[in-house]
């Protein structure tokens, strides 16, 4: 897969937020506020860095810096597509059932919208229902254009709107650490995972 130089120059863009959220998603703090009290450092790296702010598809205002303490597995999609999302939404569930046990309380799946215009909360929502994804294992995002923009350049994920509701956009699976930091990306669809599964569950320990 291509260097992760990127993220470093992407990250260096952006000011550190000093500031807490008004409003937080009381499923991912409850399980991570322990893990983000003991280890509070983020390396110049991490995209715990970013200051933009997301909306998830219960309509709560988070900050990435909250999902700190838990292995990340990210994908940029947008629920209206037709052709490429739904097997990125298939092969993140095949990620996904091939972690064991043991481990799958330390991961969180992450679906971050291209088009925030028309995924709304209710429409992500009605989305993850479609999908039987309404676990909290799977998290969906919604920020604002630029916030959105920015958030590509450091996955290197490049999309562009074709039509009112169609996008072309890259096919990228990211995986980051505890720490924020970008560890593995698996690119394509419906490719072989088994890299991808062993960088999660490594990741883990």
């Amino acid at each position: 897969m291509k260097n992760f130089k990127y993220i470093l120059i992407a990250l260096s863009l952006f000011a550190i937020s000093c500031n807490d959220t008004s409003k937080k998603d009381t499923e991912i703090t409850a399980e991570n506020s322990s893990e983000n009290s003991t280890d509070n450092k983020i390396s110049d790296m991490s995209i715990y860095n970013l200051p933009s702010q997301w909306t998830t598809q219960d309509g709560n205002e988070i900050e990435l810096k909250q999902l700190q303490g838990k292995v990340l597995v990210m994908v940029m999609i947008y629920t209206s597509c037709q052709a490429a999302c739904p097997r990125l939404v298939a092969d993140m569930r095949n990620i996904e059932k091939q972690i064991p046990e043991n481990k799958k309380d330390g991961i969180q799946y992450v679906f971050v919208s291209i088009d925030p215009k028309t995924d709304t909360p209710e429409r992500l929502t009605a989305f993850a229902k479609e999908n039987e994804m309404e676990d909290a294992k799977w998290l969906f995002l919604r920020g604002s254009e630029d916030d959105t923009r920015e958030f590509a350049a450091v996955l290197a994920v490049n999309y562009k709107q074709i039509s009112p509701m169609d996008f072309s956009h890259s096919n990228i699976i990211s995986v980051f650490n505890k720490a924020g930091e970008l560890a593995h990306q698996q690119e394509g669809l419906g490719v072989n995972n088994k890299e991808t599964v062993q960088a999660i569950i490594d990741l883990t320990k």
